[in-house]
Order: structure tokens, then sequence, then C-alpha cells
């Protein structure tokens, strides 16, 4: 058959589509082009009431002609909506694995598969599969399944359920085959990275110790981690980070800096302790490269708790702030909360105001690497015909000129000028590695 997938969401969706392309390409299928297609995958995200707003109204514009299946985190959270307001032959939820066969197999022969209870669900799909790579020099590298949150505001739990840690020996088996056909950079990656190996009486900093004794050139970007679960291996972890393999790289999400709101989102930790944490890492790393979270508008968040999260952000002075409104996502406790409801109009403000901050923060943040010189790792195309964009120690992009094909290239690079979200970089010699 041919077979063309659209991803959306996280980096865990990406590594999902990555194993499912392999998958169907070691059973003959064709993946191409959503007007070639004789069926289309949609791989679906449903963090965000505008994200499943979105996929919903694609699924809705393909032709009737062509066989759907809708795989991911939406079928698990909005089932009765994707049954009202669109139409699709086979449906299942993330993380299929090799179930993704007889899906296809069944849609291709004409079956209509409706229900999840019917479709092929794995608890944990093999690390080994085959998988096609997005970008042939990164590897994303699943570490575990679900996670330990109970977020109040959360959805995905509910479509990925109790925490599943793959064993660190399936992860380094993993890392050393990705590295053996070229892969550089590693993206590790889970709902919740701080929450791996709590299941199998293993952690975090002990995985990353291991990937860290693979022989080869190589680097890892540790993905997001939630501050309570970091801090009883923080001491370790802060260890690992010394390696020259690991980025100097922290995501960790904030969400609120006010701790009634922190407490009513089930974020089990307080401003100071998350604000101490980043103090203990800058300590060891000035240099690195702090992303946070931050949700506006959720409800009980009074003008004083939003000022309250400005004034965190201030003081923390993210590298990178990803923010988001407050969209009620189904059968979760927030969206059952009835006091202290945030308007749309202030919710929008709001988020106005934060993303304003988190640029200015970012933009003075990049102002300190101007003139900075080192190696730089190309792992992808730039957005302008003839740049490519590379990652430091301390994984800032860094975009330079080129004509040459500069991907999976280490570089010698001078930061000439700061933006508000990357640096730009001049070659400090034209011979690449």
């Amino acid at each position: 058959m041919k077979i063309a997938i659209k991803t959306y969401g996280c980096s865990a969706n990406t590594a999902d589509t990555e194993t499912i392309t392999g998958i169907l390409t070691n059973q003959g299928h064709q993946i191409t082009t959503d007007t070639e297609a004789d069926i289309i995958i949609f791989n679906s995200c449903a963090v965000k009431g505008p994200t499943e707003n979105r996929i919903i109204n694609a699924i809705k514009q393909t032709p009737k002609t062509k066989k759907i299946i809708i795989i991911g985190c939406l079928p698990k959270i909005s089932i009765e909506r994707l049954k009202h307001e669109t139409h699709f032959d086979g449906i299942a939820g993330p993380s299929i694995g090799e179930g993704i066969i007889g899906l296809v197999n069944q849609v291709a022969n004409g079956e209509k598969i409706t229900t999840l209870q019917q479709a092929f669900q794995e608890e944990k799909p093999r690390l080994n599969l085959p998988k096609i790579n997005t970008n042939p020099v990164v590897s994303i590298l699943p570490i575990n399944l679900g996670c330990l949150g109970s977020c109040s505001y959360c959805a995905v739990v509910f479509a990925r359920g109790k925490l599943r840690s793959y064993s660190i020996s399936e992860i380094v088996q993993r890392v050393k085959a990705d590295v053996a056909v070229g892969v550089y950079e590693f993206w590790v990656t889970s709902q919740d990275t701080a929450a791996y190996g709590r299941d199998i009486g293993r952690n975090l900093a002990d995985l990353l110790h291991a990937i860290c004794e693979v022989e080869g050139d190589f680097r890892v970007r540790v993905g997001m981690m939630t501050p309570n679960l970091m801090v009883d291996m923080q001491s370790d972890l802060i260890e690992v980070y010394k390696n020259p393999k690991v980025f100097k790289f922290l995501h960790f999400p904030i969400q609120s800096g006010d701790n009634q709101v922190l407490e009513k989102m089930r974020r089990f930790y307080t401003v100071e302790e998350f604000k101490k944490s980043v103090a203990a890492f800058r300590e060891e790393f000035s240099d690195l490269t702090l992303a946070t979270d931050v949700i506006v508008g959720f409800p009980g968040e009074t003008e004083q708790a939003f000022e309250n999260t400005l004034q965190v952000l201030r003081k923390v002075r993210p590298d990178v702030t990803n923010v988001s409104k407050f969209f009620a996502r189904p059968r979760t406790l927030a969206a059952e909360i009835k006091e202290g409801k945030v308007s749309s109009e202030e919710i929008k403000q709001r988020s106005v105001v934060a993303a304003k901050l988190a640029k200015q923060l970012s933009f003075e943040r990049n102002k300190l690497w101007e003139g900075w010189s080192g190696k730089v790792f190309v792992d992808e195309a730039g957005k302008m015909s003839g740049t490519w964009s590379g990652r430091n120690f301390a994984y800032k992009p860094i975009v330079v000129k080129s004509e040459q094909n500069l991907l999976g290239k280490i570089l010698t690079v001078r930061v000439v000028k700061a933006m508000e979200t990357y640096l730009i970089g001049e070659l400090v010699s034209q011979s690449v590695s």
C-alpha cells in the first residue's frame, strides 16, 4: 500500500512515527505523500485544545476516497468527538509498535477498526524495532512510556498510562546501534525523564552514566523533567552532566510562579524548591541553557499569582520559556474546577505579556554568547536557503551560512550576533570535519 503519515505533537510521537515508518517499509509498504497515499495515518496529539481542533479539521478535509487511521493520544482522550465529527477506518492509541502491521492490513482489506479495544496495542514496543530516523544524525530515544504524575490539567496520562521504563541494557543497545550508523545527537525522551526507572529500581542518573560509557563521539540532550522527581538524584545528575557527552541543557518546567496555583495544578514542588534546583545546576554549569514551561490562566490564577509567575521568570531568567494558555482537557480535575475561572480574553492578554517577557529574557541570555568561539555540531538545515543550524555544548542553536551540505559536520564557529531565539555564527575557517 501507499501510506502517508502525518505527525503531531511531542518528540515521543515523532519517535513513534519513525518506528512505524521503519516497520511498514520493512513490510513492503511505500511511505509517500498525502496526495498519492491510499491510507493516511494521523499520529495525533491531544495535549492542547487547539492542537486537537487542528487535527480534527485536517481529518475532515481528507478526501473520502482515502482510508484513514488515527493513532496516538487523541483516540484515548477524545474518542467520542472523533466518532461524532470525523470518519476513520482504523484507530489505536500511542506507541503501537508492531501492532501497526495488523491494523494497516485490516484496513487495507476493507475492515473498519472503530474501537480501541479491537486495535492491537502493545504494552511497550521493543526498542530494537526497525525505524527510519526523520533526521539521519539525530536519534529520538524513548526511555519510558507513561509517568508518575497526576497533574490536574493533563489528559496525556489517560493516553500513555502508568510508568513503564525500558531497561538500561535495552536503551544502551539502541544507542550502540544508532552510533554505528552515524548518529551523533540523541534526544533522551519521555513524558517525564525524571520518572525514568522508578518502576525498575533505577533512575535517570544511572541511565545517563551508562549511555555515556558507550564508545563513540556523540552528544545527549536530556528531555523534560519535573522538579519534585529530580530532587532525590540531583547531586548524581549534576555529576553525570559534567560528562562532555551530555549537553548542558536543562528542561525544567515551573508552570506557575505561585505556590497556591502549583498546589491546584497538583505539581508537587514549590517555587522556592524550583529556584534552589536551578541555582544548584547553574553553580556547576554557568553556561547552562535553561528551558522552562509556563501555563497562564489556570483556574485560581489571580492577577497577583500571574505577577508572581512573571517575577520568577525575571529572577530565574530562562533561555527558553514555552508559554501555554490554559485549556480544560476532557476528564481532568482542572476541567471540574468551578471557582476562579479566568476569562478567555484575560488568558489571551496574559499570554501576550508572558510571551513578550520570555522573548526579552531569551534575547538577553543570547547576548551573553556574542563573541564566543567553539565547536558546533550541525544537526539540521536552516529555515532560509543556504543556512545551517547547529548546537554547541550548551545546546544553543547557532545558524551559519554555507552553500555546502553541512549536515552532520562539526564546525569551529564564532558567534557574531544574538537574535531572540538563536545565535548567528560565522565559520572560523572553511575546513569542516
